[in-house]
C-alpha cells in the first residue's frame, strides 16, 4: 500500500512545515534542570508543545462564553498541573481575507484549456478560520450516491461556505490523492467537486447496499471473501490516518467531513487499523463527521434488483431481512466510531446532508487554543488524561480528554523492550505504524482437537533493511496470544525472527510470512499478534476471530482452504502433524489471495469422515473403504465462467489416523487475463448425497507486477491447550 500511501501530495505537507515553524516562532520551551556527582549539571529540554482547544459555553444557554484569560484556567495532566505556555482565542468573525497572491495551478489564468488560477492559503492566514477537509471514499459508493453528495457538497460551496471557511479536497480512489488544498475560491472548489464520477477511480470494493447479503440454508463451511474485504478497509483507513498525519502539525482545530457508501468489517478485523486511525485524528485536533452517502434505504427481505434470488427459507422466517438489516447496520459502526472517539458526529439515514455541513461550522465558530509542555518528561507513549478547569461559575468546557506521549525506542533497554512488546498485546489501542497482515486457519485432528495454522504478512517496504556484505539484515520480533470467549489465555506464541537474505532477492519489494501453529479444542477465539522491527521501533497489529466448528452433525465436513502460490521442501519432523505438508512440499498460504499471471495457484483442503461408496446389486465388490468424492474449482468474472479445472475424484481416504480425504487442486494462471475473479470451489461427496459450493475472491496481476512472498525463517510453534 505503499504506492498509494505516498501520493499525498505536498500541499498538505508543505503546510504543515510552514504552520510547523511559524508555531515554533512563538511557542516557549521550559526546562527541568537536574544535578548529578559525575556529569555536573544536565538539562532536560523538552520542545515538544501539547495542544488542546477548549469550547467555553454557558451552562445554561450554551451560548459561547468570550473575554477569558489564560489565568482564568487550570490545566491537569494526570492530576499535576500544567504551565500554560500558549493560549490564543480563535473566532471566525476576525477571520481576515485571503490574499490574492499566493496562486496555485497549471495556469496563471484562465483559457480554454486550463483551469481557473486557485487562491491557496498561506500558514499565517489559517488564524481564525475554519479548517474543513472533504474527504471522498470513491471505493465505496455507488454511482448514485457519489452524485448525491457530490450535489450536497456543491450546493454548501455555493450558498452556506463562509468566509471564514478554508476547504480542501482529497479522494481515494486508485490512489489517495489531494485535489484541491485549503482555500476559499468556492469556484475552484466546486469545479474540483465536479470532476468524481461513479466510474473514475474506483478501487477493489464494489460498493455496499442494505441488500448485498442474503441468508442461505447452509451447514457446512462457507469461506467468503473476508480476508479481501479486511485488506479494504485496512486501505481506507490508512487512508484517514494519512490525512491526519499530513496536518497534525497545523496547529489549529481541524474537521473532516468524511463521505462513504459505508465500511464492511467483520466482528474485531481491523481493529488496528481503525483504533490508529482514531489515534492519529485525536493527535492532529481533527474531529471527523461520517456521512453515509447511501441516505434512506429500504432494506427489502428478500433484496432488490442488485441481487439474485433467495434460496431456502430465510425470505419468509424473518432471517433473510434481520440478515440484510445487521449488514446495513455493520457497515455504518466503523463510521459511527470514527466520528464519536474523535469528537465528531455521524450522520446516518437520511437523504440531507445539509445538517452534517451546518454541525461543522457550528462546533468550529469559536474556541480557547491552549498549549503547554509537559513536565513528564518521560517518552513511554502512555495515555495521559487531561483534566481543565476555569475559575468562574456556571461555564461548560469541552475539550479533548487526553492524549497518547511520545515514545522513544532506541534509548530503551532490553527489559523495557520486552515491557513495550507486552503492553501493546495488552493494549486497546494496537499500533499500526507497520502494516500486519493475518490468516487463520483450521483442520481437524480429532473430534475435539484442531491444528491452526497462523500466518502473519509483512510487506518488506516497510521494514528498514540494514546492508551487511552481500545481505539484507533486519530483525523482527513477534508475540501473539489466543484467548476464548471468556478472555482466558488458550495459547501463545513468541519469537525473534532474524532475517539474512540475499540482496538479489530484493527483500524490499516483497511479503516476509512468518507462520505458526496452536492445537485448540472446538469454540469461538480471538487472535491478536505484534510485530516488531527493532531498527526503529516501529509496531504493527493485527486482531481476528477465528470459530473452530462441531463437526459432529455437519453433513459435509470440511477444513479451511488454503490458497498458495508457493509450495516449498518441507522442514517437517517424522513425528509432527503438519497438515500444510503433502509429498515433502509446505503449503505457503496467501493471505492477500492475489496473485501474478505467471504463476500457478495451488489450492488444498481436506474432507473428514466421508461416506463409504455402496456397490449396486450385482457390481463387483468394491473396496471396504472406497469413497467418491469430486471436487473442481470455476473462475468467474461477472456473470461469466472464464475457466474451469478438470475434475478431481478421490476414491481413498489418503491422511491416515484422520480418517481424512486431502485434496489438491493446481490452477496455472497464465491464460486468465488480470483482475478480479470469484472462484467457487465444488465438493461433493456423491456417496453421502452431501456437497459444499464455498466461494472466496482472488486478483490476478500480470508478471510484473511486486507480489512474490517471501516466507521469514522457520519459527516454532506457539503452545495451545489446556
Amino acid at each position: 500500500m505503499k504506492h498509494w500511501l505516498g501520493k499525498l501530495g505536498t500541499g498538505f505537507a508543505a503546510l504543515a512545515l510552514a504552520w510547523s515553524g511559524l508555531k515554533a516562532a512563538f511557542a516557549q520551551q521550559t526546562g527541568q534542570v537536574s544535578s548529578t556527582p559525575q556529569a555536573g549539571f544536565v538539562i532536560k529540554m523538552n520542545g515538544e508543545l501539547v495542544l488542546t482547544n477548549v469550547v467555553a459555553r454557558n451552562a445554561k444557554t450554551g451560548e459561547p462564553v468570550r473575554g477569558l484569560k489564560a489565568s482564568d484556567f487550570r490545566i491537569y495532566e494526570e492530576g499535576k498541573l500544567q504551565h500554560i505556555d500558549t493560549f490564543d482565542w480563535e473566532s471566525v468573525e476576525m477571520a481576515t481575507p485571503l490574499k490574492e497572491a499566493t496562486v496555485s495551478g497549471l495556469a496563471a489564468g484562465p483559457s480554454a484549456n486550463s483551469p481557473k488560477a486557485v487562491v491557496v492559503a498561506k500558514p499565517e492566514e489559517l488564524r481564525n478560520h475554519r479548517l474543513i477537509v472533504m474527504f471522498f471514499d470513491l471505493t465505496s459508493m455507488q454511482p448514485e450516491d457519489l452524485e448525491r453528495c457530490v450535489d450536497a457538497a456543491q450546493t454548501f460551496l455555493r450558498t452556506r461556505m463562509q468566509p471564514a471557511d478554508l476547504v480542501a479536497l482529497v479522494s481515494l480512489g486508485d490512489t489517495l490523492t489531494v485535489d484541491q488544498d485549503f482555500t476559499a475560491d468556492k469556484d475552484a472548489l466546486i469545479r474540483e467537486v465536479g470532476a468524481y464520477n461513479g466510474t473514475e477511480g474506483q478501487g477493489f470494493t464494489e460498493g455496499a447496499n442494505a441488500n448485498s447479503n442474503q441468508v442461505e440454508d447452509t451447514t457446512s463451511y462457507t469461506p467468503d471473501e473476508q480476508e479481501y474485504n479486511d485488506l479494504n478497509t485496512d486501505r481506507e483507513l490508512f487512508a484517514i490516518r494519512a490525512i491526519a498525519l499530513s496536518i497534525e502539525k497545523v496547529g489549529m482545530k481541524k474537521s473532516m467531513l468524511y463521505f462513504s457508501g459505508g465500511i464492511s468489517r467483520d466482528g474485531i478485523e481491523n481493529e488496528a487499523s481503525l483504533r490508529q486511525a482514531i489515534n492519529a485524528s485525536v493527535r492532529a485536533d481533527m474531529a471527523i463527521y461520517s456521512v453515509d452517502t447511501r441516505g434512506l434505504q429500504a432494506v427489502l427481505p428478500m433484496g432488490d434488483a442488485s441481487t439474485g434470488s433467495l434460496r431456502g427459507q430465510g425470505a419468509y422466517n424473518g432471517g433473510a431481512l434481520m440478515n440484510n438489516m445487521n449488514q446495513n447496520f455493520a457497515t455504518q459502526e466503523v463510521m459511527a466510531t470514527l466520528s464519536s472517539d474523535t469528537g465528531g458526529k455521524a450522520f446516518f439515514d437520511s437523504n440531507d446532508f445539509a445538517p452534517a455541513f451546518a454541525q461543522v461550522q457550528k462546533d468550529n465558530s469559536e474556541y480557547y487554543a491552549i498549549g503547554y509542555h509537559s513536565s513528564n518528561l518521560a517518552r513511554d507513549g502512555k495515555y495521559r488524561k487531561l483534566t481543565i478547569r476555569v475559575d468562574r461559575p456556571g461555564i461548560k468546557l469541552e475539550y479533548r480528554p487526553g492524549y497518547y506521549a511520545p515514545a522513544d525506542f532506541r534509548h530503551s533497554g532490553k527489559q523495557d523492550r520486552e515491557q513495550q512488546l507486552e503492553d501493546e498485546l495488552a493494549s486497546d489501542l494496537p499500533a499500526t505504524d507497520m502494516a500486519v497482515y493475518l490468516d487463520a486457519m483450521y483442520f481437524r485432528l480429532n473430534d475435539n482437537r484442531y491444528y491452526v495454522p497462523v500466518s502473519l504478512l509483512v510487506p518488506g517496504s516497510q521494514i528498514p533493511f540494514v546492508k551487511g556484505g552481500d545481505k539484507d539484515k533486519a530483525t523482527l520480533d513477534i508475540i501473539g496470544v489466543v484467548v476464548d470467549e471468556v478472555r482466558r489465555p488458550i495459547g501463545r506464541a513468541r519469537q525473534t525472527v532474524k532475517l539474512n537474505l540475499d540482496q538479489s532477492l530484493n527483500a524490499r519489494q516483497k511479503n516476509i510470512q512468518y507462520t505458526t501453529s496452536f492445537d485448540l479444542p472446538p469454540g469461538k477465539y480471538t487472535l491478536k499478534f505484534v510485530v516488531r522491527e527493532n531498527q526503529t521501533g516501529r509496531m504493527g497489529s493485527f486482531v481476528a476471530e477465528i470459530t473452530l466448528p462441531d463437526m459432529k452433525k455437519a453433513p459435509l465436513k470440511m477444513s479451511s482452504i488454503v490458497l498458495a502460490s508457493t509450495r516449498e521442501p518441507s522442514k517437517q519432523r517424522s513425528n509432527e502433524i503438519d497438515p500444510l505438508v503433502r509429498n515433502g512440499l509446505e503449503y505457503v498460504p496467501d493471505i492477500a489471495h492475489v496473485f501474478r499471471q505467471d504463476q500457478h495457484m495451488y489450492l488444498l483442503y481436506e474432507v473428514y469422515d466421508p461416506a463409504h461408496q455402496k456397490a449396486a446389486e450385482g457390481a463387483p465388490k468394491e473396496p471396504k473403504d472406497a469413497i467418491n468424492l469430486l471436487s473442481s474449482l470455476e473462475l468467474i468474472q461477472g456473470s461469466t465462467k472464464v475457466y474451469e479445472t478438470p475434475l478431481v475424484r478421490a476414491k481413498s481416504i489418503n491422511v491416515e489416523g484422520r480418517d481424512a480425504v486431502a485434496i489438491e487442486l493446481d490452477v496455472p494462471l497464465s491464460a486468465l487475463k488480470p483482475g478480479q475473479y470469484i472462484c467457487q470451489l465444488n465438493v461433493i461427496d456423491d456417496a453421502g448425497g452431501s456437497f459444499a459450493f464455498p466461494r472466496f475472491a482472488v486478483l490476478v496481476r500480470p508478471p510484473n507486477a511486486l507480489a512474490v512472498t517471501q516466507p521469514a525463517p522457520a519459527a516454532p510453534a506457539g503452545a495451545g491447550g489446556f
